[in-house]
């Protein structure tokens, strides 16, 4: 599993390269990703982190990269 900050990158990374993510699970103490291709219609790959003030920071809000 990612830790935290890989989590961040990752998701970074994802969405500044035209890609899409979406919170698929919230958990109390972990959230799992999906990663979508640009147009959003294909799930490439699934990440996920605990929930830490980083990664809350990170998404300040957010369930998807087009929030």
């Amino acid at each position: 599993m990612s830790t935290t900050v890989d989590l961040v990158d990752t998701l970074d990374r994802w969405e500044a390269s035209g890609g899409h993510w979406r919170v698929l699970t919230e958990r109390p103490d972990q959230l799992v990703f999906g990663l979508f291709t640009c147009d959003g219609g294909e799930q490439m790959s699934q990440v996920a982190g605990a929930r830490t003030q980083a990664l809350e920071t990170f998404l300040a809000g957010r369930l998807r990269s087009d929030d």
